[in-house]
């Protein structure tokens, strides 16, 4: 009678072990973490080109590179120092004349994007290495809201503009042009925040930018 007892207690202890193991099951489903020296991007389900990663998981001795805030050069000498136009490249806008629809922000987005692969080239490195980006816009004169859309047209230009289904670059319109190629086919998709903020550190500036990058594996 002791040995049936004993016998059916092992039983049932090993059925409530079983049923306590069932109910944590699935933890072999979950994502893996990224492999040493990689950096993998979470993106939204189901979409071809989305514009940033939900997040992004970096692996263990990940070699990283981060930038510091970054604005546009002042490259436009025809127009007033400080001002808002003195940020517009004037090798992508020649004279500093914005073709149709573009927008200062969108203008002066450009010309720091441009500062952000030369900082990076500088350091062996790409846009396409880039994972993370924070981004300050500031109002333009005048306006009471900060231009995010014209910030994303410039900021689809150097990144996250390839489908990622074909692999094929998307065109990306400059102002109110018909979408074109990018300048820079790319299809890197940082996490990103873009904030709108009331002063930037120098007088004239829209856009402060800086992006972290992984250098790749050799």
């Amino acid at each position: 009678m002791k040995r049936t007892s004993l016998i059916a207690g092992s039983v049932a202890l090993v059925v409530s072990f079983t049923a306590g193991a069932g109910t944590a099951a699935g933890w072999w489903d979950r994502p893996k973490p990224p492999k040493p020296g990689t950096v993998v991007p979470a993106l939204p389900a189901g979409q071809s080109n989305p514009m940033i990663a939900t997040g992004v998981g970096i692996g263990a001795n990940t070699p990283v590179y981060k930038t510091s805030g970054i604005g546009p050069s002042a490259l436009n000498t025809g127009a007033p120092a400080g001002s808002e136009a003195s940020y517009i490249d004037t090798a992508i806008f020649p004279g500093g004349t914005l073709p149709a629809g573009v927008t200062i922000t969108e203008a002066q987005g450009i010309n720091v994007l441009r500062r952000i692969g030369e900082n990076l080239a500088a350091a062996g490195l790409s846009y396409a290495d880039v994972y993370t980006m924070r981004v300050f816009l500031q109002n333009p004169a005048g306006a009471t809201v900060a231009d995010f859309a014209g910030w994303n047209r410039a900021y689809r230009q150097y990144f996250a503009n390839t489908d990622l289904t074909t692999g094929a670059y998307v065109p990306v319109p400059l102002g109110t042009a018909a979408p074109a190629k990018p300048f820079v086919v790319n299809k890197a998709r940082p996490s990103r925040f873009a904030l709108e903020i009331e002063n930037l550190p120098v007088g004239g500036w829209l856009v402060e930018v800086e992006v972290d990058a992984a250098y790749p594996t050799r």
